[in-house]
């Protein structure tokens, strides 16, 4: 199993200096190679791949460029791989009748990583710091260990910060049996509800932080395009942004670790999040909510635990009802399910919750965690 490890780097100004001066070239070096695969496109009407443009555009953009002689050579080819994993990205959508998405040149605040291949290979962990080529021992903020054997490493900016990315290789823990289940409903009013009663309030990272995020908006909008106050201020705007994600990525993580110590497996519903999101009474609510992160940082967690974690088709289980099946009809603002037929009363997205898992119809007859298909939801 690869897992990533994530570090927060402490550079002198001097090192500081040379991340972004190793930026700028392998910045030139991606900006290069896709202008090349471009103008050989054009005057011959064929395509350029990785081991082309790596046996000759990069010696040849070496030795003109003092930049890219202070870069590791094997970062230099991984930026060249990252560009031709855009192409076959791209080729891939156009075959698949999605929208395309050209790969675009990249300006100075739209690359910021620099990937390293193998870990000795121009970088290196030394006595608790990270050594990199050319630049040297790097401060780490070694907030937790890292477990297994280091694979690959990547350092990237960002907001003006230095982290650096472990992928890591390592044995897969599985959690000791405990023989429930449970179905999840997310939702506004609770940010989830599940098959035995529990509720969790939404956080609202983002309805707490507005005042705040809101001046430095105004004071991004007041400040003249082009200039350095400006440039100091859009940073102060992304770092408001960056603080409420990583508040966000904290909650999920914990409450999706929590549950998946206490349960053996999960059914959640299919949601069509961006579908939902284009209601724009809702929208701001749905995106500050996270529920996509959530599922997502769920099923990783379940999966690598020995955990199930199956997606139910989401129609009807708000309206049905968990005891007797019958559709009872309401509307969002009707909060309590009451079944006029069975006499059930409940909290609604319990129902929906109870619903969920016994929609998933789980029989599993497999050794370890696992993602199953979508369930049909009952006639």
């Amino acid at each position: 199993m690869i897992k990533s490890f994530k570090y927060r780097l402490y550079p002198t100004d001097k090192q500081a200096k040379s991340l972004v001066s190793q930026l700028d070239g392998h910045r030139y070096l991606y900006n290069s190679a896709l202008a090349q695969r471009k103008d050989v496109y054009e005057t011959t009407g064929k395509g350029i791949g990785y081991y082309a443009q790596a046996t000759t555009l990069l010696p040849k953009l070496k030795k003109e460029s003092d930049t890219l002689t202070l870069c590791n050579y094997s970062s230099l080819q991984q930026t060249l791989r990252r560009l031709d994993k855009s192409f076959k990205a791209f080729f891939r959508r156009v075959k698949s009748g999605e929208k395309p998405g050209y790969p675009r040149f990249k300006p100075a605040d739209r690359f910021n990583t620099i990937a390293y291949a193998v870990l000795g290979d121009g970088c290196q962990v030394k006595e608790n710091r990270l050594y990199l080529q050319n630049i040297g021992c790097i401060k780490v903020k070694w907030h937790r260990p890292i477990e297994g054997n280091i694979k690959t490493l990547s350092v990237s900016r960002r907001n003006n910060k230095w982290y650096v990315s472990f992928a890591v290789e390592c044995e897969v823990k599985t959690f000791p049996k405990t023989g429930k289940k449970i179905g999840i409903d997310v939702g506004l009013n609770a940010f989830l509800s599940t098959s035995d009663g529990i509720q969790i309030k939404p956080p609202k990272f983002l309805k707490t932080s507005e005042r705040q995020l809101r001046k430095a908006q105004k004071r991004l909008s007041r400040r003249k395009r082009g200039s350095i106050r400006r440039d100091k201020t859009r940073i102060l705007v992304a770092r408001h942004h960056e603080k409420i994600t990583n508040q966000r990525l904290d909650f999920c993580h914990k409450i999706a670790h929590s549950l998946v110590k206490e349960y053996d497996g999960f059914a959640v519903e299919n949601l069509n999040i961006k579908g939902m999101i284009k209601n724009h009474h809702l929208a701001k609510s749905i995106s500050d909510a996270g529920w996509g992160m959530f599922l997502a940082i769920l099923k990783s967690k379940a999966e690598n635990a020995g955990r199930w974690y199956q997606e139910v088709i989401p129609n009807g289980t708000s309206q049905e009802c968990s005891s007797c099946g019958l559709v009872v009809k309401k509307s969002l603002a009707v909060r309590v399910h009451n079944c006029p037929y069975c006499g059930l009363s409940l909290d609604r997205d319990m129902n929906a919750a109870l619903n969920i898992l016994q929609k998933a119809r789980i029989e599993p007859s497999w050794r370890g965690g696992v993602s199953m298909p979508l369930v049909e939801a009952r006639s």
